[in-house]
């Protein structure tokens, strides 16, 4: 089985990057490595079966083909799509946002 390359839009770059930036300051640098960790995990676990994120929101929103996958221990979520060669990772979320609002804005 081949694996696809994890591609992040701009707008999931920054929001990983706030995510780390709030763990620093609010809990440390462990828990911030901890993310970080956990989102790589996450994108390897993607890349081998990228069929197995959740269609809610890709049904709920009318985008064809856009899937989510949790984070282990983190309130965040990744949304993707996946293509012929890659993953078009569009945003990590932090669960408890309007995800609707988020995905579209």
């Amino acid at each position: 089985m081949k694996s696809k390359r994890s591609i992040p839009r701009p707008q999931a770059s920054r929001d990983v990057d706030e995510a780390v930036d709030y763990y620093l300051h609010e809990a440390g640098i462990d828990v911030a490595l901890g993310f970080v960790d956990s989102l790589e995990k996450a994108y390897l676990h993607l890349s081998r079966y990228p069929q197995t994120g959740s269609s809610r929101y890709g049904h709920e929103l009318d985008l064809p083909g856009l899937r989510m996958w949790p984070l282990k221990a983190y309130p965040y979520l990744i949304f993707y799509l996946e293509q012929p060669d890659h993953l078009d990772i569009w945003r990590v979320l932090q669960s408890q946002r309007d995800i609707p609002a988020w995905l579209c804005a």
